[in-house]
């Protein structure tokens, strides 16, 4: 997983999840307590209900990405851009400051003028935009779309018989083609992956967002931080039978399971609560490594088969090593060479597989049967690797 630097705020695996404030300067946009077209209120706004609440980046919108409304062309959006500037100069507290946007000419005039990164919901369409985010060395945040300014998110519409191939297209679900949509148009160092939750079409579902939700960890694959905006989306009303307003307790429980899931940036308009409650998912994402003594062993899975492929591609392990009974993918950190050498021979007895990585660290791929079966004979015959076998235990139990 590739950490990104925006601006300074490191965002990643190794670094807390990272909270997304948002403030409109757009009159359309449907959340009201967001909304503001006088910068010297939206600066307190910012400073009070944001950063003070722990937003440590600041998202502004110039219209509303809403499919209802119509889409304004980069003009309009410029000729909003003086206030959300204004809004930043009167701002008093510290934080990064995301401008939202399709258009790579108002990402440049951004970025030249105040701003620290970028958030496309139109997935770069506009073909300069990695180039613009690249001159500035910033952190763009790029939205699931088809490669359509005016259709952003709208992922199911895209003509995937052409964009990738028929056979292809038959076969794809939903969150196959919100995959293969954040992969076109190429990522950025410093790209941030979005998901893209919401109505962004009349085609999409609610069960199309429940079940990107389900398979969150999935995007993981992409190498990239992840940012996930669900704060009071229907998919998740609709479960609780819940209204926009009365929608906070969903969004929160839905963000610790974000968290765990992998994502790494919450965009909200509830930010200290928001910050909480992925506070709570990220201090329970770590269950899955065990520390033993100085040996460190870490469960790779995450439900998702093509996170792991990923992963083991990384690692230069054959990612053929995963079928439907492979129930676990662990890496092995601080073996002596001695211990690693019999870890393999008893592998090798197995229907499992052991691959070296490098000095002290190792691959083991197989299901729990398998790795409950060299545990047991690890804890038999080589009392040296009683860490190994307690981790193993743990990890089966």
């Amino acid at each position: 997983m590739n950490s990104v630097d925006a601006a300074g705020l490191e965002i990643g695996d190794e670094h807390p999840p990272r909270i997304m404030g948002v403030l409109n300067v757009s009159e359309e946009s449907p959340y009201d307590p967001s909304v503001y077209d006088d910068p010297a209120e939206a600066a307190a706004y910012v400073d009070e209900a944001l950063i003070g609440e722990g937003a440590e980046i600041v998202d502004i919108g110039l219209e509303s990405a809403n499919k209802r409304f119509e889409v304004l062309s980069a003009e309009e959006e410029l000729e909003r851009l003086d206030v959300a500037l204004e809004t930043i100069a009167s701002v008093s507290g510290e934080a990064i400051f995301s401008i939202e946007t399709r258009y790579a000419d108002v990402a440049d005039a951004a970025l030249a003028r105040g701003f620290d990164m970028v958030n496309d919901i139109s997935g770069f369409a506009d073909a300069r935009m990695p180039t613009v985010c690249e001159d500035y060395d910033a952190a763009v945040a790029k939205m699931a779309s088809p490669p359509d300014l005016e259709r952003p998110g709208a992922v199911e519409e895209t003509d995937w018989s052409t964009r990738k191939s028929p056979a292809w297209a038959a076969e794809a679900d939903y969150v196959d083609m919100v995959y293969e949509a954040l992969k076109q148009n190429g990522l950025t160092e410093k790209t941030i992956v979005d998901p893209a939750f919401g109505g962004w079409s009349e085609a999409q579902t609610l069960a199309d967002d429940r079940e990107t939700f389900r398979r969150l960890r999935e995007f993981r694959a992409l190498e990239r931080p992840m940012l996930v905006s669900i704060n009071r989306k229907n998919f998740l009303g609709s479960i609780a039978d819940r209204e926009t307003d009365d929608r906070l307790p969903v969004s929160l429980a839905a963000t610790s399971m974000a968290v765990e899931r992998g994502a790494h940036v919450i965009r909200t308009h509830d930010v200290g609560e928001t910050r909480d409650a992925a506070l709570i998912g990220s201090a329970f994402a770590d269950r899955t490594s065990h520390r033993i003594d100085d040996l460190t062993v870490t469960q790779l899975e995450a439900g998702s088969t093509r996170e792991l492929e990923a992963k083991l591609r990384e690692y230069d392990v054959d990612p053929s090593l995963i079928d439907d009974t492979v129930h676990h993918v662990l890496e092995i950190d601080g073996l002596s060479s001695a211990d690693g050498t019999a870890l393999e021979s008893v592998t090798d007895e197995r229907e499992a597989t052991c691959v070296k990585l490098g000095a002290g660290r190792w691959i083991l791929v197989g299901s729990s049967t398998e790795i409950g079966r060299i545990s047991a004979h690890l804890g038999d015959s080589t009392p040296n690797l009683s860490s190994l076998t307690d981790a193993l235990e743990r990890i089966v139990s």
